[in-house]
């Protein structure tokens, strides 16, 4: 599992009143598309219900595209864009210039003097370095792009990384697009990227934090190796430890130049606008800007899963959790509608494995499962967050247990009803939601056609009982499946010199009496990706 959040339509279980099925059909959203001629794409979503616009630029660049040594370059600009540009950020430009050549001639040397051990010469590179850095910071205007945003009342400010691309998102009131405008182009052309090798190291601390000291981090970033053998999803979108600390400026500015342009650049407006001016106003900015690089085409492909996988990590900080996935194909497939009708089934309060595992066995404290569609390659997964005291071999078996039933007994009438007729409803209320919309138009028109998303609710209606029987069928198999433990290891007993004590044991404390034991179980799950991020 990619921590590149689930993209298919919310599904509201308090609107699970009866919808009769003439109401299922396309959406009627209006959207302007226009490509220019550098290669920007371009949807407009009118809408007049608040004096605001939801702005999206998405670049189609993400961990996806990083060549081996270089994970974490996509990640890194992320936080780099936000440093600054020829114009934004800086009091002195010539002295910019001067700082930056300054720097970069210094790493040259400092690289070198690492791989030959020469610690000596590190430690006074990196005096000197640091020294022009602070000197380069006193003509900085800090945080002057993220300040006109919000000085012009700007919202939901944000940034993130994923697989696939890099966001950059706000809502501004209606009278301030043209600022997006203004900012976004030279953010585009002109970005510098200062303080390159500090912001190295904060990413690295934030690996270190939510990834390397966690006990999940880990853990799901071995199951998501598991689950992609050969396909560039297995790489940590924040990047290996040890290709952060090699990455370079030079490098992330090669990628800037090439490809954070139109070309492979997504931007959509959606709230208060009028879509003829917006477009003039889109031209006057981006149009002159060079298209950019287009990314070579991606060619990998996983093989054919050879059998079950299994992983269990034990820790004792670590939560007991049972995780299995199976891969499906990419989004636009018709077996993720009814794969969408399986996740209802299963899913929530009401669903299957809920019932099951929390009410009537009481073996859990949390069941989901989630049917998560992406670009070349989706996947359907199941996480269980397992009580202490839990069998996790008995968990494995109850979830199994309830995939084969939906093999072999078909969905009720009324229970298949209640799940379209809830995913129809969660998706009306969820265009009320201009950021959710301008969101959910980028991001499938990333996946290759905006429409997919308006078209859901009408394919989700033509999914049949037994198309969802095959579709479970087809992919609930243990030999293409990955599963993955994460359990709470059981504190070692320290050993005693008293012969007394080794032919009699202690009585517990109440501190170890209260600690569960860990239960040997089978191997572990899959994993999503470190995807989004920025203030």
């Amino acid at each position: 599992m990619k921590f590149s959040r689930k993209v298919l339509l919310p599904v509201m279980a308090a609107l699970s009143m009866a919808l009769p099925s003439s109401v299922f059909a396309d959406v009627n959203l209006p959207v302007h598309r226009e490509v220019l001629d550098n290669g920007l794409t371009v949807l407009l979503h009118p809408n007049k219900q608040a004096p605001t616009v939801s702005c999206r630029l998405f670049y189609v660049t993400g961990s996806v595209h990083e060549v081996p040594g270089k994970s974490g370059l996509a990640h890194l600009l992320e936080h780099e864009l936000f440093k600054g540009t020829k114009k934004v950020g800086i009091q002195d430009s010539v002295a910019d210039v001067r700082f930056m050549a300054q720097q970069d001639s210094l790493q040259a040397l400092i690289r070198p003097a690492k791989l030959s051990g020469d610690t000596a010469t590190v430690r006074k590179l990196t005096a000197e370095h640091d020294s022009i850095v602070n000197e380069h910071r006193k003509i900085f205007v800090k945080d002057e792009l993220w300040g006109a945003y919000q000085a012009a009342g700007g919202t939901g400010l944000n940034a993130f990384t994923t697989d696939l691309m890099t966001a950059y998102i706000v809502t501004l009131p209606k009278n301030k697009i043209e600022m997006f405008m203004w900012l976004e182009a030279d953010r585009m052309q002109n970005a510098v990227l200062r303080e390159f090798y500090s912001e190295r190291d904060v990413v690295r601390e934030e690996r270190r934090m939510r990834y390397d000291d966690k006990p999940t981090g880990r853990y799901y970033e071995t199951l998501n190796s598991m689950i992609y053998e050969a396909f560039p999803y297995r790489v940590p979108t924040i990047g290996w430890p040890s290709d952060i600390a090699n990455l370079t400026r030079e490098m992330a500015d090669e990628h800037y130049r090439k490809y954070y342009k139109p070309r492979n650049a997504i931007l959509v407006l959606a709230g208060d606008l009028d879509t003829t001016s917006t477009m003039e106003m889109v031209k006057k900015y981006f149009a002159n800007i060079p298209a950019g690089e287009a990314f070579p085409p991606l060619t990998i492909r996983d093989p054919e899963q050879a059998g079950e996988k299994r992983l269990t990590v034990k820790r004792p900080d670590a939560p007991n959790m049972y995780n299995l996935v199976f891969k499906t194909p990419e989004v636009g497939d018709d077996i993720l509608y009814a794969l969408d009708i399986a996740e209802g089934v299963l899913n929530g309060r009401s669903g299957k494995l809920y019932k099951r595992l929390v009410e009537q066995e009481k073996l859990a404290v949390g069941v989901s499962a989630s049917n998560s569609p992406n670009k070349y390659v989706s996947e359907f997964s199941v996480r269980v967050n397992m009580r202490p005291d839990a069998d996790p071999a008995k968990v494995e078996a109850i979830i199994w247990e309830e995939l084969e039933k939906l093999k072999t007994e078909p969905v009720s009438e009324r229970e298949f009803q209640k799940v379209k007729n809830r995913a129809y409803a969660g998706l009306v209320r969820s265009l009320t939601d201009m950021e959710n919309v301008a969101t959910m138009l980028a991001w499938y028109e990333m996946f290759g056609d905006y429409k997919i998303f308006l078209h859901w609710a009408d394919e989700l209606n033509k999914v049949s009982a037994a198309d969802v029987q095959a579709a479970v069928q087809k992919t609930f198999v243990r030999e293409k499946s990955v599963a993955g433990f994460l359990l709470k290891e059981k504190p070692a007993v320290a050993a005693t010199a008293d012969k007394t004590a080794e032919a009699k044991p202690a009585e517990p404390t109440a501190a170890q009496a209260a600690t569960p034991a860990a239960t040997a179980a089978p191997a572990a799950k899959p994993a999503k990706k470190a995807s989004k991020k920025k203030k």
